[in-house]
C-alpha cells in the first residue's frame, strides 16, 4: 500500500522568544514557514510587536489534536516553569 503523502501529516509545538525576552508557544505543521511569517509581521498578534523572534525549541506529536493539548499545556505554565522546561533541555534564553 502507498501513502498518500497529503494524509501525512507532522504537527509540532514551537517555543520562541520575543524581542523583549518574552515567550510564544504555537503549534504548526511547518515550524521553518511559521517562525519566518512571526518574522515577518504575519503571524500571531502578540509576535508582531515583538519582532524579531527565534526559535528555542520544537517538538512533533502525532496528530494536531495532540499538538493543541500540548501547546494549550504549555501555555498554561508559569515562566519559571517554562525556564525549567528549557534548561532541562539544555536550551539558555
Amino acid at each position: 500500500m502507498v501513502n498518500d503523502v497529503h494524509t501525512v501529516s507532522n504537527y509540532y509545538v514551537y517555543i520562541l522568544k520575543c524581542a523583549d525576552n518574552t515567550l510564544y508557544t504555537g503549534y504548526t505543521t511547518d515550524v521553518t514557514h511559521r517562525v519566518a511569517m512571526h518574522n515577518a509581521g504575519k503571524g500571531a498578534k502578540y509576535t508582531r510587536a515583538r519582532r524579531p523572534v527565534k526559535l528555542l525549541y520544537y517538538w512533533q506529536l502525532s496528530t494536531k489534536s495532540e499538538a493543541l493539548k500540548a501547546e494549550a499545556h504549555f501555555k498554561k505554565l508559569t515562566r519559571t516553569q517554562k525556564l525549567r522546561f528549557l534548561r532541562a533541555h539544555n536550551i539558555l534564553i
